[in-house]
């Protein structure tokens, strides 16, 4: 698989968790995506694509919140 397949994959996968997220929190996807930036959820997404992508979306979410919460953050 090439290098920008694989990015675009994952990028992919940002994009959904991030409007999850914002329907989850019933927030706006602008809000989630500052949220998830601040509070080092962007980080583990871009370093635990491997595993949270075969995951299923809810168990990725709460991965998320609990990585979030851990750094500070408050929702969920």
């Amino acid at each position: 698989m090439k290098v920008s397949e694989v990015s675009r994959k994952q990028v992919n996968y940002m994009v959904a968790c991030i409007h999850e997220f914002a329907n989850r929190n019933r927030i706006s996807q602008q809000a989630a995506y500052e949220y998830l930036r601040k509070y080092q959820g962007i980080v583990f997404l871009t370093e635990h694509y491997e595993i949270e992508h075969t995951l299923s979306m809810q168990d990725a979410l709460d991965d998320l919140a609990m990585i979030c919460r851990q750094n500070g953050g408050e929702l969920s």
